[in-house]
């Protein structure tokens, strides 16, 4: 009979530690919470931050003149004449 006493007190001791843990997984769940919030803010931001560079990148496009095309009148030859190679002089 005292056998069977003392597995009931030891199984309700361990029983009761069980259940005193609670505060710990708690814990952990909440830091698991705010490191998913955190991430999920990161994203959010980083979205945020795309589209800025975005309007940035079109304002610029929208304020840069575009260049005037080439006159009609002149011709399409290049500004310095070129060349033709010297032949070898025969020795």
């Amino acid at each position: 009979m005292q056998k069977t006493l003392a597995y009931a007190v030891m199984l309700a001791a361990t029983l009761g530690l069980a259940a005193c843990d609670k505060p710990s997984e708690n814990a952990a769940e909440d830091a698991r919470e705010a490191q998913s919030e955190a991430q999920e803010s990161m994203n959010e931001a980083a979205e945020e931050r795309n589209e800025a560079a975005q309007e940035r990148a079109e304002e610029q496009r929208q304020q840069t003149p575009e260049p005037m095309p080439a006159p009609e009148n002149q011709s399409e030859q290049p500004a310095t004449p070129s060349t033709a190679p010297a032949e070898p002089a025969n020795q």
